[in-house]
């Protein structure tokens, strides 16, 4: 094998980028990684001086090295942020427990304040609860809704100017792969936005929007992170599955195909008469929706009332599902 050196400093290299093909040593790889994450939040305008930033906090390999990456850049570039880790416990044994004790871990290590919300506190069902009702099938429809709004109530109870999640590329490209097999338009235009602010709430921000999710595997991995790797026993069946193992295809036969899926979703263009949800908030609950009532209320009416399948599908079905019930209550939280 012909020794490599680093393109940066010429000292013998120990990887090859996935991303650019540069071939580089540990501490150059280091400095490449981590600049390019500063000029993403730069460019991007993801912070303010004086922020209070909660980094959603799952254990796993994104949230860590992004919890890592956060507290090097804002001593490194002096960007004055409070950072705090916020993490939700979805009740599923056997995976969310332990990746709990790592995130319990990291808060000891970065010496970050941290809060733990869980679905049982917050909707009164466990993840474990929900699948023994609906099954595998739709299962993380029932997480991905209740996740979502779970770290919107966390944010306000923290009380954090910005959420930042651990959303790479990968993840990105694989969303926008997903709308369009949906022909979901209005979520295809939005899933590709570095930040996420929608009127009443918490803005969210991608630091790690234009990361590759190999490097960030080798960042952790040279870093000797401590972080969680076991994938979550309800996933095998997860729609996103196998928007990644076509996205995996692609990154074989041309590396570029993840940055290049991303910036298709950036230069598009929707026509003017094409009309998009109207973002309001909940009659319930008061959180944002594009509904009337939510998709959460609607999940969470339906698991109350034994009609699981209530919330699965279009939200107007659902809707008008909801409102033939007997007896409409108010949903307390």
């Amino acid at each position: 094998m012909p020794v490599l050196y680093s393109a940066k400093c010429g000292q013998n290299a120990v990887l090859k980028r996935p991303k650019t093909g540069d071939t580089l040593c540990k501490e150059c790889f280091y400095w490449a990684f981590e600049l390019e994450i500063h000029s993403t939040i730069t460019n991007g305008n993801l912070f303010k001086k004086g922020d209070v930033v909660a980094i959603a906090a799952s254990g796993g390999k994104d949230s860590t090295v992004l919890a890592q990456v956060l507290k090097t850049l804002n001593e490194r570039y002096n960007y004055e942020l409070k950072l705090v880790l916020l993490s939700i416990d979805e009740g599923i044994t056997g995976y969310r427990d332990d990746s709990l004790k790592t995130v319990l871990e990291n808060k000891d290590e970065y010496q970050m304040p941290l809060k733990i919300l869980s679905y049982q506190q917050l909707y009164g069902w466990s993840m474990d609860k929900i699948v023994a009702e609906v099954g595998r099938k739709n299962n993380c429809t029932f997480c991905g809704v209740f996740r979502r709004q779970a770290l919107d109530r966390g944010a306000m109870l923290l009380n954090v100017d910005c959420i930042a999640t651990g959303h790479n590329a990968d993840d990105i490209a694989e969303t926008v792969l997903m709308n369009i097999l949906r022909g979901d338009v209005a979520r295809l235009q939005r899933c590709v936005n570095i930040i996420t602010i929608t009127e009443g709430t918490i803005p969210r921000c991608k630091p790690l929007k234009y990361t590759y999710e190999k490097e960030i595997v080798m960042y952790a991995y040279f870093k000797k992170l401590n972080y969680f790797s076991t994938e979550c026993i309800f996933a095998p069946n997860a729609y996103r599955g196998y928007a990644r193992t076509f996205l995996k295809d692609l990154e074989r036969l041309k590396p570029s195909s993840i940055m290049d899926i991303i910036h298709s979703g950036e230069t598009m263009c929707i026509k003017e008469n094409v009309k998009l949800p109207d973002i309001g908030v909940c009659t319930k609950c008061g959180f944002v929706s594009s509904q009337d009532i939510c998709k959460a209320c609607i999940l969470l009416e339906g698991l109350n009332r034994g009609l699981p399948k209530l919330g699965i599908g279009k939200s107007s079905k659902a809707n008008k599902a909801l409102a033939a019930l007997p007896n409409p209550r108010l949903l307390h939280f």
